[in-house]
């Protein structure tokens, strides 16, 4: 029998929930970092889950200084490439764009996300740019997909990266270095960075006002229904407001874990592949990261990490970790 009396669940603060533009997080905010200057996000392919035991570096913790068994989400990193910069203005309405720079050999299997002209000049749009009036500079990457086997598209995603640290002409000049090359998740992060991890969740498709808001089942004495609100809201005004929990779109929306602990970075694969392969996504062949706690998303999905917005917790620099499991996840 349902409790009658408990305080309703489910956060208001996602309203509306509706679906996502699309598979690749939106990134609206960044960090301002005082190292640098560096790329501040990366984006990663989602493995799985596994677990394993590291030595606990909170100091005030009752397990301080001994084992524990933690949940870990293992995320391959392939390289990406830095295909543009992207140099921004500020005005009164914000950020507004000034103009772009190419790489000069682009990735073909970009063509499979926009058109790609057949020549330009990389020199020339250097000389368009004014220099002085640039506030803000952000790289155009692309993911590779197509060397993740877990990952069944070779179609790569494009998404811009804050150039963060140091000053804006550092920040230029850090851009003109990294321009048509490849960067690996260690030109981001190091082992112990906390960061936030963006992503697509799961989606469920349309669901009923307990399952999509957790609001309570109503006493079984109700006459009509049991899984249904009690109230659509007052009289006045005539309209329903946003507030009210009703059925509709669950899942498939953007979210962000805040302050996940980096506890190994690695580049062979092999290390962290449990047997027979993760499941539904196969072997992990490209450097990988592990993190602490689970992330949003379901596996195969592209999430993005970047350095944290409000950062809490103690100082790692390396985290030490004793046991990886690799034992089969087969009918787990």
């Amino acid at each position: 029998m349902p409790e009658k009396h408990h305080p309703r669940r489910g956060s208001m603060g996602y309203s509306p929930r509706k679906r996502a533009q699309g598979m690749t997080p939106k990134i609206r905010a960044w960090a301002d970092i005082e190292e640098g200057p560096k790329l501040q996000g990366f984006p990663g392919f989602k493995a799985g889950m596994t677990h394993g035991f590291v030595v606990d570096y909170r100091p005030t913790s009752t397990t301080s200084g001994q084992e524990i068994r933690v949940p870990i989400t293992v995320v391959e990193v392939p390289p990406v490439t830095v295909c543009g910069l992207r140099f921004y203005t500020e005005t009164h309405d914000g950020f507004k764009t000034m103009g772009e720079v190419w790489s000069k050999n682009v990735n073909p299997l970009l063509k499979k996300r926009l058109p790609l002209p057949k020549s330009f000049d990389t020199d020339k749009m250097w000389k368009k740019i004014d220099i002085e009036k640039v506030d803000e500079i952000r790289s155009i990457v692309h993911t590779h997909p197509e060397k993740v086997s877990g990952v069944p598209t070779k179609k790569p995603d494009i998404m811009e990266i804050r150039i963060g640290g140091g000053t804006i002409q550092e920040r230029i000049d850090k851009g003109k270095e990294i321009l048509g090359k490849e960067l690996n998740y260690n030109d981001f992060a190091q082992e112990g960075d906390m960061i936030d991890v963006s992503g697509i969740t799961k989606g469920k498709g349309t669901q009923g006002h307990v399952k999509r808001w957790g609001v309570k089942i109503l006493d079984h004495k109700n006459s009509k229904s049991r899984r249904n609100i009690g109230t659509t809201g007052v009289f006045i005004p005539g309209y329903i407001r946003p507030t009210v929990p009703q059925a509709g779109q669950t899942g498939f929306h953007q979210r962000t874990e805040y302050n996940k602990r980096v506890l190994k970075i690695g580049t062979k694969g092999e290390e962290v592949t449990p047997k027979g392969g993760f499941v539904n996504y196969g072997i992990v062949n490209n450097p990988y990261v592990l993190l602490h706690g689970s992330v949003p998303g379901t596996i195969k999905r592209t999430i993005f990490m970047k350095d944290p917005l409000r950062k809490v917790g103690v100082e790692v620099k390396e985290p030490k970790m004793t046991y990886i499991s690799t034992e089969s996840k087969q009918g787990v």
